[in-house]
């Protein structure tokens, strides 16, 4: 099992930055990628931007040049820096772990989720 918390959620103006972090525990062996979701209301839970444990990234196109992914591997954390924030971003955003372990040549993948912190953007 993989525990997830999030935390850094709040209310800002739009034009305004926050940073997200999630810190992971658990059995983190065989994650292969750490990733931010959201969702707002009315709408499904759609992707933000991931990272694998290699440090590649992937944005969604709305992230792209206002969201940084990062992580720090010493402490099982991962962030998620928004700048220049909209009020299209306001949702939930979830903490997600992907996790992919081969056993005895059968491969297994798991996802894992935090409980989702608060953002609004609004005046």
């Amino acid at each position: 099992q993989v525990q997830l918390v999030e935390s850094g959620g709040g209310l800002v103006q739009p034009g305004g930055s926050l940073r997200l972090s999630c810190a992971a525990s658990g059995s983190l062996f065989g994650i292969f990628s750490m990733g931010w979701y959201r969702q707002a209301p009315g709408k499904e839970r759609e992707l933000v931007a991931t990272i694998t444990s290699a440090g590649s990234t992937n944005y969604v196109d709305a992230a792209k040049g206002r969201f940084t992914i990062s992580k720090d591997s010493a402490r099982n954390t991962v962030y998620l820096q928004m700048n220049n924030m909209e009020p299209a971003d306001t949702a939930v955003y979830y903490c997600n772990a992907h996790k992919v372990v081969s056993t005895n040549g059968r491969i297994s993948e798991d996802d894992y989720w935090g409980q989702g912190t608060h953002v609004a953007v609004s005046l």
